[in-house]
């Protein structure tokens, strides 16, 4: 009795040992980046996932932007620090000095003073990292690309959105690791894929 006893204990940890070692043949994707055309709502599923994530007990910090608009018309961007709530400009129509793309000037000085300090701020104290948006306006600054790199090379989750069919060295990079994961948001999936992601990042966290 007792050996056929011992014979059963074997056999369970060994069916264990397997199921564990095929879960691990699965690499997680520790990085998670929507992408889509303007307008379908990238930003919206990303502040959704956050959401999310915070309600789950989990520590999101990072960066996330919105276009802002007066009388109805949009008259720039706005960042905003994930952990203090403090707000500036990414681009604006007025603003004074720096690099334009198309009729807005990027502000570079906001952008990195908030954008990339609430980045590298994350690395050290957030359990997940988010960035919204990896785009053109925010990769004018070499402090945001440095920032952004250390994101995705540290051990930590990162959710994020990133500009429809970007491609540049950098983004080329993160885009081909073997963690990163890129989900396109559509007009279907736009409403649940929040929770989709949520799961995604916790299960990295768990695991």
């Amino acid at each position: 009795m007792l050996l056929y006893l011992l014979n059963l204990l074997v056999s369970q940890l060994d069916i264990r040992v397997k199921s564990s070692s095929k879960r691990g043949d699965k690499k997680l994707k520790r990085i998670i980046l929507l992408t889509g055309p303007p307008g379908i709502g990238k930003t919206s599923v990303f502040r959704r996932t956050v959401k999310q994530l915070k309600e789950k007990g989990y520590n999101v910090g990072g960066m996330v932007c919105r276009e802002v608009r007066e009388c109805g018309a949009r008259v720039g961007f706005e960042i905003m620090d994930l952990s203090t709530g403090q707000r500036g400009w990414l681009a604006h129509l007025n603003q004074p000095t720096g690099p334009k793309i198309g009729k807005y000037t990027v502000n570079l000085t906001d952008l990195d003073m908030l954008g990339v300090s609430s980045i590298l701020d994350a690395i050290q104290h957030s359990d997940i990292l988010a960035v919204d948006e990896i785009g053109p306006m925010e990769l004018l600054s070499a402090s945001f690309s440095n920032a952004l790199l250390k994101a995705v090379e540290s051990s930590k989750p990162v959710v994020g959105t990133i500009h429809y069919n970007l491609s540049t060295s950098l983004v080329d990079r993160i885009k081909a690791r073997d963690d990163t994961e890129i989900l396109e948001v559509t007009y279907d999936n736009r409403e649940e894929l929040q929770t989709l992601v949520s799961d995604k990042i916790h299960e990295c966290l768990i695991c």
